[in-house]
């Protein structure tokens, strides 16, 4: 049977082809970088210019869902490239990432911030707290809000043909001088160490990039007799892919 051609929403650009995500993570993640992102719902369609992303490279990376091998929760990390993995961060918001690089690698790109280029009537119905338009996408989180974004988009063929999700790359190719790099946000541990992971990527002068955060500092173990000031969190290496803000 022939594979039946993308649908193109209209004023996207053209859909990635699967083995420009099949490569090293990092190498993706800048790639996606000005890439256009389409969900289409009941609602309606919102397309969002990727400005943040951060790389995570698989059961090596101990920032990574996948740094202790495959769960049910990570199975779509460990499978192609071009598939949606979305999870609850810390149980409040939802975050997506493209699994990234050879099949059985588990790298991924978190889309961390966006520029909402179509359907802002729709992204402001959903963001209704974003005083601008350049804050409707402006962190993990809000992407995800904005997008219309939940579990079931879990494991979802982001280059299928769409819709509803389509992936879409421009002909203006992003200028390599205005992406810059440092360590990833709310990652602690070895993970958020800058200087061995500088994989948080993002386009230099865009409003709608997130601010950069520290991962909270972990709580001491309490003293034998003394009670545990709230509930911390475990010791070890970081599992957090990205932070949602």
């Amino acid at each position: 049977m022939t594979p039946r051609p993308p649908v193109v929403p209209a004023g996207l650009p053209g859909p990635v082809p699967r083995d420009a995500l099949a490569g090293p993570v990092l190498e993706v993640a800048a790639d996606l970088l000005g890439c256009h992102l389409a969900h289409t719902t009941a609602e309606g369609t919102v397309v969002v210019r990727l400005t943040e992303v951060e790389a995570y490279a698989g059961p090596g990376d101990p920032g990574s869902h996948a740094a202790r091998g495959p769960t049910p929760r990570t199975a779509v990390m460990f499978g192609p490239p071009g598939h949606l993995y979305v999870y609850r961060s810390y149980g409040l918001h939802w975050c997506v990432n493209v699994v990234a690089g050879p099949d059985g690698t588990a790298s991924a790109v978190l889309l961390r911030a966006g520029e909402v280029v179509a359907g802002h009537a729709l992204a402001r119905s959903r963001r209704p707290t974003a005083r601008e338009d350049r804050d409707l996408a402006r962190g993990p989180a809000r992407l995800t809000v904005a997008l219309g974004v939940d579990g079931s988009s879990d494991g979802h063929d982001l280059l299928a043909g769409g819709p509803p999700w389509l992936l879409g790359r421009g002909a203006d190719v992003v200028d390599a001088a205005r992406v810059r790099r440092g360590p990833r946000t709310g990652v602690s541990g070895e993970g958020g160490d800058g200087a061995r992971y500088p994989w948080r990527l993002h386009l230099a002068d865009e409003p709608s990039v997130s601010p950069y955060r520290r991962a909270a500092p972990r709580r001491r173990p309490a003293t034998a007799g003394a009670a545990a000031p709230g509930s911390g969190r475990l010791d070890g290496p970081s599992t957090t892919v990205g932070g949602a803000s």
